[in-house]
């Protein structure tokens, strides 16, 4: 008897996808080789992943439980709870005078959610986005997975005493007439760079002028070092005309696997993202949403805490980053990020960064990421570090660090 198996060797033999070719997320690959030789008993030391180490605070997780114990365990609105949405528009408000409604939020699986949301809610085949590089993949990855076109701009690198500033210059030269949208990231990854106020304000104005939408990622607003100022978008008092506002619940609460993120824009729009979002996963998950209310309303003490611990910890990463031969060290102001840029040993060791970061995987047992991660090309001759470690890690893992490029320079 013939059967299916016999004509095709795969029932999808006569079908391609149509999804197109898109980058994965470097670190959740390095990720899994420190997982891989931990399984086999060595000691890794990770500055790889994007989060805190310090576990959930306990009032969090003890919403949580409260939630399942009494059972909020179904579907809720597609758009979140109304509870949560009141708590991150008081939140907003107070901090930025915003008056942002509970009807103009959106509470998302994770950020990556409501950038996906953001994204495809203006971009189609043949429009532009601006993406300041290096960059988080996602902003380029969605662009491309909708038809549209990333455009690179670089960041200017003032050296280790300035790091990082937007190049607004650039940027709207960049503009042409298919740019509907400028990525904005502030605090910024991987470079941990915090944009001044009068940067902020000169892209803003130069979204305005051009009719641009601005996509303003701001997850790691409460990571801010050196009591510096940090400009939120939503200050603007037009912000709803050309802003859509990203944040979540990942990094200052440290709920990275509650998956809790939120798009703030204005509400005609969040009403059309409401329809959309419920035929892609039909609503955020029920009992972390009680969970992220309680993050919202009492556990500032702890968020100030652990912002006080990652400022002690970029002090040392950086003192003892600066010390490696050819590594020129800039102390991040924002995120938990830092970028040294290692040209220098790059081209005394004559191996490229990649090179470098699987050697000290393979040798040194240390998780790093390639500045290549992060689209485009600028970050090619940098690397990341998380500093979202112990003191004894940060201190361990710099030795070994330091030891492999003293051996490599001498080959």
């Amino acid at each position: 008897m013939r059967t299916w198996c016999n004509n095709l060797s795969s029932p999808t033999d006569n079908f391609k996808p149509i999804i197109p070719e898109l980058l994965g997320e470097a670190a959740f690959v390095y990720v899994a080789k420190a997982n891989e030789l931990a399984k086999k008993g060595f000691k890794v030391i990770s500055f790889g992943v994007g989060q805190p180490d310090i576990p959930t605070f306990p009032n969090i997780v003890e919403a949580g439980k409260d939630a399942l114990d009494k059972r909020l365990t179904g579907y809720t609105e597609t758009a979140g709870i109304y509870e949560l949405r009141e708590a991150i528009s008081n939140y907003l408000n107070s901090r930025y005078s915003a008056d942002v409604k509970p009807t103009e939020i959106i509470v998302t699986p994770g950020a990556k959610g409501a950038i996906f949301l953001a994204i495809s809610s203006y971009i189609g085949p043949g429009d532009e986005v601006i993406v300041p590089e290096p960059s988080f993949p996602a902003y380029s990855e969605v662009t491309r997975f909708m038809g549209g076109k990333p455009v690179f701009v670089p960041l200017k690198w003032l050296g280790s005493e300035k790091g990082f500033a937007l190049d607004t210059e650039k940027i709207e030269s960049s503009i042409t007439n298919k740019t509907k949208m400028i990525i904005l990231n502030n605090p910024h990854n991987p470079t941990g760079a915090l944009f001044p106020e009068e940067e902020i304000v000169k892209l803003y104005e130069i979204a305005k002028e051009n009719k641009i939408i601005v996509l303003a990622d701001e997850i790691y607003d409460n990571f801010i070092y050196d009591n510096l100022k940090f400009k939120g978008i939503l200050s603007e008092v037009d912000w709803r005309d050309y802003v859509l506002y990203i944040n979540g619940f990942s990094k200052t609460f440290s709920m990275t696997g509650w998956r809790l993120g939120y798009l703030v824009a204005k509400e005609e729009l969040v009403q059309k993202l409401t329809r959309y979002a419920v035929n892609i996963y039909s609503c955020p998950t029920s009992f972390a949403q009680k969970a992220a209310v309680t993050a919202l309303t009492s556990s500032w003490d702890h968020v100030k805490d652990m912002v006080h611990l990652f400022q002690k910890r970029r002090d040392l990463m950086a003192k003892l980053l600066s010390k490696v031969p050819g590594f020129e060290v800039w102390p991040s102001k924002g995120a938990f990020y830092m970028f040294p840029n290692i040209s220098r040993f790059l081209e005394q060791s004559k191996i490229s960064t990649e090179e470098f970061v699987e050697y000290l995987i393979e040798k040194y047992k240390v998780i790093t990421l390639p500045g290549s991660c992060f689209p485009d090309k600028a970050g090619s001759k940098y690397i990341r570090f998380s500093f979202a470690s112990s003191f004894e890690a940060i201190e361990e893992g710099v030795i070994r660090i330091h030891n492999a490029v003293n051996e490599l320079l001498e080959k």
